[in-house]
């Protein structure tokens, strides 16, 4: 199976994704809540630097009960602008 490139889309949702974990993960070590959310440190520094910008919805929601924030909000910033919009 071949997986289409990202679009520009996608890369500037995965950068935002990023920049709100590290923002709400705040004084946490990335070691503490990778291990809360049962990943990787490793994969949860390629969300939180963009490296990983389109995540399993498994780890985004593991994040998200991590870091007690509601997975409507993870949702909102992983969806490009233009598919938000279509939805509403």
């Amino acid at each position: 199976m071949v997986r289409l490139p990202l679009t520009p889309a996608q890369h500037a949702a995965g950068q935002r994704l990023g920049a709100y974990l590290r923002q709400t993960r705040g004084d946490r070590a990335i070691v503490e809540v990778a291990q809360a959310a049962g990943i990787s440190p490793e994969t949860l520094r390629k969300i939180e630097t963009g490296r990983m910008p389109t995540p399993a919805f498994a780890t985004i929601a593991a994040l998200a009960r991590a870091l007690t924030v509601p997975l409507e909000d993870l949702a909102h910033i992983c969806l490009a602008t233009a598919s938000l919009q279509k939805s509403r």
